[in-house]
């Protein structure tokens, strides 16, 4: 099969098209036929070595989300899916191991039906992303009515913690530049607030004391910790670099392969796309040959959604 990969990390220009075996599908795994694959920030850190797991060889096939048609179903596969079902996932990527391919085996629980209004371009733009979002808001676990405060909104990940939090009933307030504030006020944030230095500021403004928690998307939260009120909560994928006793404010990191297989979660996120209160990030899509101006488009950073990869 035709996959994406790399043998030497570096930059963009280490990608390349690869032929490897195609994967059979094992007990409780299925196997899909991938027709899109999305490009995230974690895939450049694979490029790169950053996120290389020790002891495994290369070549290393990056991306983690898929979406394509189910093309077989291993025994002990408790699913109403069926092959040629319309289908996205999540994928946890090792070796070669990663969305970039034709063929990809997941767990069956990693696996959802793409919503019908939805190309497998778009789809493809939210299993990561929302799952993402999804373990910050449950990190979190505030009540309803509470207000979270959101850096990167306008980003996909922070796109999906909008669009999820108000979903749960939060009230939010979000940054962003001044070419993207309408894009985030669509995205249902309740108050937009110029992104920067004076973000945490501004917040403490609209939410008197400080908002309940902080998602941070954007990697700034030891500056965006002030935002939060004591005795708060902040859920951020930079957490640890951030003063995790200041104030009695509880942090944690989201690492979203812990939720590869929180099927209820990923249902839940394909029901609200489905009724289009979660809406794909879809920047732009290139065919798979072209991975290295994918990856560029990556590194110079700025894109308002996912480049996607097409199979």
């Amino acid at each position: 099969m035709k996959a994406v990969g790399l043998t030497d990390f570096g930059g963009p220009e280490v990608l390349r098209v690869l032929d490897l075996p195609v994967p059979e599908a094992g007990p409780g795994q299925i196997r899909i036929r991938v027709r899109a694959a999305a490009v995230n920030p974690v895939d450049a850190l694979v490029r790169r070595g950053i996120a290389h797991v020790a002891g495994i060889e290369p070549p290393y096939v990056p991306g983690m989300d898929a979406a394509g048609e189910v093309e077989a179903i291993g025994e002990d596969v408790d699913t109403d899916l069926q092959v040629g079902d319309r289908v996205m996932a999540v994928v946890v990527v090792s070796g070669t191991h990663g969305a970039y391919a034709e063929h990809i085996v997941v767990p069956a629980e990693s696996v959802v039906r793409i919503p019908d209004a939805l190309s497998d371009a778009e789809a493809a733009t939210l299993p990561m992303n929302s799952l993402t979002a999804r373990m910050a808001l449950d990190l979190l676990d505030l009540p309803t009515g509470a207000s979270v405060a959101v850096t990167g909104a306008a980003g996909a990940v922070g796109g999906s913690a909008v669009q999820l939090a108000k979903a749960d009933g939060y009230r939010v307030i979000a940054d962003a530049a001044p070419k993207d504030e309408q894009l985030v006020k669509d995205l249902g944030a309740d108050v937009v607030l110029p992104r920067g230095a004076e973000f945490p500021d501004l917040v403490r403004q609209e939410a008197p004391g400080g908002v309940d928690g902080l998602i941070d998307t954007a990697g700034i939260a030891e500056q965006a910790l002030h935002a939060v009120r004591d005795g708060g909560r902040a859920a951020s994928s930079s957490i640890a670099s951030a003063n995790t006793g200041e104030r009695g404010i509880a942090t944690q990191n989201t690492f979203v392969p812990h939720y590869a297989r929180e099927h209820t979660k990923l249902v839940r996120i394909q029901q609200l796309a489905d009724e289009g209160r979660l809406v794909p990030r879809l920047a732009k899509t290139l065919p798979a040959e072209d991975a290295v101006e994918a990856h560029r488009l990556l590194d110079a950073g700025g894109l308002r959604g996912r480049v996607v990869l097409t199979f």
